[in-house]
């Protein structure tokens, strides 16, 4: 009963933080949710529990793929490139630690999205001072696609 409780507390909690973060936040929340599943993923192997592996691969592989699909290769240039690569292959790789149940992948990748995650927590006084005003206008595509 209390688990329930605690699981049900942790959904609401999640969901007001969704839908009060900005676009730069969901970015930060999303690498640290891989980074959870992917630590999970881990155990999970180590423990043999290869169905729960598969869900928190599949997990991130969708998180890269949201991730992905945000990039605006026009604004972003080549930024934005070179980060689609990094985000195939960080999915091949995670299709690869899937397949032959690899922690030593799995930290690769993890070792990646942390990369990813400094450098995006650098940018956020930019980001803050990019940010369109309290009026609604602006926010680029990035806003759009996660708030689609």
């Amino acid at each position: 009963m209390y688990t329930k409780g605690v699981r049900e507390y942790s959904q609401v909690n999640l969901q007001t933080q969704v839908t009060e973060a900005d676009p730069h936040k969901l970015i930060q929340m999303l690498l640290e949710g891989a980074l959870t599943r992917l630590s999970a993923a881990k155990a999970f192997i180590d423990h043999k529990k290869y169905e729960e592996k598969n869900e928190r691969i599949a997990n991130v592989v969708d998180i890269v793929s949201t991730l992905q699909e945000s990039l605006d290769k026009e604004k972003g240039g080549e930024i934005a490139e070179n980060l689609e690569q990094l985000y195939d292959y960080i999915t091949r790789r995670l299709w690869d630690a899937n397949r032959l149940n690899d922690n030593d992948i799995i930290n690769e990748v993890m070792s990646l999205i942390l990369e990813i995650k400094s450098g995006w927590e650098g940018i956020r006084s930019e980001y803050e001072s990019l940010k369109p005003s309290s009026s609604g206008e602006g926010g680029g595509k990035l806003n759009r696609e996660i708030s689609a």
